[in-house]
């Protein structure tokens, strides 16, 4: 079964993620995600293995939530196209095994889900 990771290389958590997959033996597919966004039906896939709301997501200290999005409302569907307009405020690392995916901080979330999936 392959391991998908979004990884942002310049990410020091993305970086120790993705090294605890290749350690693993995992079958990796490296998402650039910076480069070449999810599309929208892959973030919103995304958020129901995570089992997760678009803003627990979001990284809020970057410098553009701040500029465009602090304090202000916005519905499901407009936190997926913000992040999709802004990659960078996608939180990393992610990682999905089958039917689970876990935000890798602490990357040892991504030893649990490994072991979850053997």
């Amino acid at each position: 079964m392959k391991t998908i990771i979004y990884h942002n290389n310049r990410c020091s958590k993305s970086r120790e993620g993705l090294c605890i997959l290749e350690e693993s033996g995992a079958d990796v597919e490296i998402r650039d995600y910076l480069h070449v966004p999810p599309t929208y039906e892959e973030l919103d896939e995304l958020l129901k293995l995570l089992k997760a709301k678009p803003l627990d997501i979001i990284r809020q200290k970057e410098e553009i939530f701040k500029e465009k999005y602090a304090g202000k409302t916005r519905t499901r569907k407009q936190w997926i196209q913000a992040m999709i307009k802004y990659p960078v405020l996608i939180e990393r690392p992610i990682v999905v095994k089958g039917d689970q995916a876990v935000v890798g901080r602490p990357p040892s979330l991504i030893k649990d889900l490994l072991s979850n999936n053997d």
